[in-house]
Formats: C-alpha cells, sequence, structure tokens
C-alpha cells in the first residue's frame, strides 16, 4: 500500500515539474503571461501595478539569474549601478539600490531624522515614510493640495524653518495623479534645500514626458531623487528601486544598510538590467496605459463624476454624490480598488489596468451608480 502511495507521488510530483518547465519555458516568456496565470482572480486596481510586466527581457534574465542565486551578485550589482549611473550623466557612485523605491524613502527619512526636527510634505501624498519618521523624533508638518489636486509648493516653502530636516515632494504625486512643471520644482527643492535635506520621489515620471531633477545632486549634497522599477517596469514584487544623490550622500544613505546595496536579489538585480534594455517594453506600456487612462477618465466624466486630469498609472476622482461603500459594491463585481484619501469630495483612487480591465471596471461603476 505505502509503495503504491510513493508512486502516485512520485507520478504527481513529475507531472508538476513538467508544468513548471513548460510554464519556464513557454508562458514565462509570452507578452500577455501576467494576465494568463491571474485571469480567474480579482481585478487589481490597487496598488499602481504594470499590468502588462515584467518585461520579456527582464523574465529571461530571472530565469537565468536563479542557478546563481546561491552566490552574492557584486558583480552584477556593480553593472546595475555603472548603467544607471551612465544613464544618467552620472557615476556608479551617485546611486544606491534599495528593496524598492520604499527602502529609499525609509533611510532618507533615517538619515534626516539624525537630527530631531521637523518634516514638511504635500497631504494627500505618498506618505509611507511618515510613521518613520514620527517614531525618530521629526514632526511632519502636512500641507494640503490645491483645489486642483496639486502639490502647494508655495505654501509648502513657507513652512521651511532653522528645525526643518526633510522636504519631501512626490512628482508626480500620489494618489492625485497630478504634476507641477520641472523649473517650479527645481526652484523649490533649491530653497528647500539650503535648511533641510531634500527627497523628490520621482516613482511615476515614467509616464511623462518631464524630465527628471537628477542633475541637481551633482553640486547638492542636499538632494535625494528616490526612483524605482515598480511601475513602468513592471517589477512591482521584484523590489528594487534606487536613490541618485551626491557622493558623499550616497555613502551617508549606505551607512544605514547592513551593507551598501544589501537588500537586492540576484534575481531583482538581473530583471532591472534587462529591463533598461527593453525599451520597446517601456514604450509599449506607457502607450497602453495612456489609452486606457484616458478612456477610463472620459467614461467616468460622462457618468458625472469629477476627475483629475492623470499623468500616471492611475486616476483621482471624486465620489461625492454616492453614498454607498464604493470599495465593498466593486469588490461584489470583482474588482479591487484603492480606498480614500480626502473625506472632503470623497477622493478615491483607482489604479489604471489593461484596456480590457478598465473596461470591466466602468461596466462595474455604470452598474453601482
Amino acid at each position: 500500500m505505502s509503495s503504491t502511495i510513493h508512486r502516485r507521488s512520485l507520478l504527481k510530483l513529475t507531472s508538476l515539474l513538467a508544468i513548471g518547465s513548460a510554464l519556464t519555458k513557454a508562458d514565462v516568456y509570452a507578452s500577455d503571461f501576467t494576465n494568463q496565470r491571474f485571469a480567474e482572480g480579482p481585478i487589481r486596481l490597487t496598488s499602481n501595478e504594470n499590468p502588462y510586466g515584467p518585461s520579456p527581457m527582464a523574465r529571461r534574465a530571472m530565469a537565468d539569474a536563479i542557478t546563481q542565486s546561491n552566490r552574492y551578485p557584486w558583480d552584477v550589482t556593480t553593472k546595475l549601478l555603472e548603467k544607471l549611473g551612465t544613464l544618467y550623466g552620472l557615476t556608479s557612485e551617485h546611486v544606491l539600490l534599495g528593496a524598492g523605491s520604499s527602502e529609499i524613502l525609509g533611510l532618507s527619512t533615517l538619515l534626516a531624522a539624525l537630527n530631531k526636527g521637523n518634516a514638511i510634505t504635500a497631504a494627500p501624498t505618498f506618505s509611507i515614510w511618515a510613521p518613520v519618521a514620527e517614531k525618530m523624533g521629526l514632526t511632519v508638518t502636512k500641507v494640503p493640495l490645491l483645489e486642483e489636486k496639486m502639490n502647494d509648493l508655495s505654501a509648502m516653502v513657507s513652512q521651511l524653518n532653522e528645525n526643518t530636516r526633510l522636504f519631501y515632494i512626490c512628482n508626480p504625486n500620489n494618489p492625485s495623479g497630478t504634476i507641477l512643471p520641472t523649473a517650479a520644482v527645481r526652484d523649490a527643492a533649491e530653497e528647500a534645500s539650503k535648511k533641510s535635506l531634500v527627497l523628490i520621489d520621482e516613482a511615476y515620471l515614467d509616464y511623462t514626458n518631464e524630465p527628471s531633477l537628477v542633475n541637481m545632486v551633482s553640486t547638492n549634497k542636499n538632494i535625494i531623487i528616490a526612483k524605482t522599477f515598480s511601475k513602468i517596469y513592471g517589477l512591482a514584487g521584484a523590489r528594487i528601486g534606487y536613490a541618485i544623490a551626491h557622493p558623499d550622500t550616497i555613502n551617508k544613505l549606505a551607512a544605514l544598510q547592513p551593507w551598501a546595496n544589501a537588500g537586492v536579489s540576484a534575481v531583482s538585480l538581473a530583471a532591472a538590467l534587462a529591463s533598461l534594455d527593453d525599451k520597446s517594453f517601456v514604450a509599449s506600456s506607457k502607450e497602453k496605459n495612456t489609452e486606457a487612462r484616458m478612456y477610463t477618465q472620459k467614461e467616468l466624466e460622462s457618468l458625472g463624476i469629477k476627475v483629475i486630469p492623470s499623468h500616471t498609472n492611475f486616476i483621482y476622482y471624486s465620489l461625492a454624490n454616492y453614498k454607498g461603500n464604493w470599495q465593498e459594491a466593486l469588490r461584489a463585481k470583482n474588482i479591487l480598488s484603492a480606498g480614500t484619501y480626502e473625506q472632503q469630495g470623497q477622493w478615491t483612487r483607482t489604479t489604471v489596468g489593461t484596456l480590457k480591465e478598465m473596461q470591466q471596471f466602468i461596466s462595474a461603476v455604470k452598474a453601482i451608480v
């Protein structure tokens, strides 16, 4: 009896391995791999993920890197640092890797909080770093967005004082999807850097045609640019982001890690390197996102829902006239959406998925409203 069970178990295991092998050789490289794998689950429009990634080149690189995961990836780390430095006209000494840009935001907060004082930020914005700041002794000053849901830079700058340790700008802003002119952000950052460390979060800049402000770090030690592979490159689950800053500032940030660039795996490093070369995938993701976003904005507006024009892969809209539980109503339609960020006006964010997913989202919205 036990022998029979053993043989059945072995056959089952062999079958599973064969299926896994087939997935590695075929589906892993398919351009619609993500949609194939998760087609039967809920439509996830919660976390601003790229529904098309990782890119085909990244998948190949990740599969190949698995066999090298028994070794520390020093050489691959160096290659990525050098590649990123060159990409922005800088050097590898201007770059620090982290497990997503979230780690970079956390490290920047810890660095700023070495001296007690205050931090200045917009509200609402991406504030995953704020609880750390408060626990480390910083008082967080939150400046409300303008009526058009843009960062009020002049009001933020006016809050600067001799005790300011961190000045945070998310551009484009999450959750509102608005973008500030590059010159305005540059001027505010320059002014704030005279008194404080300035952290500029460019997680969604790749969805726009605006230039990065990385060139500011060449001469300004108080500016840190946080960037990520989670969004346009489709590597949210791989957890890889990076800081661009003056080498002296990079050294200070690195001193807060177990060792410099410690948090990124060999598989994630390989994915990032390959993603930088897969320019057609990036262009395609941006184009498809724009199409799905514009469709969704137009449909929501046709239903009388106020929408803030987005420059990202998510949409911010008001549910002031809706009296039910929006998230639960969508969940009943097999759609997951983010929560409410501003109670006044019931401002809510929804990620832009594929065009098909957004068509399903709009169908659900029409049934709800």
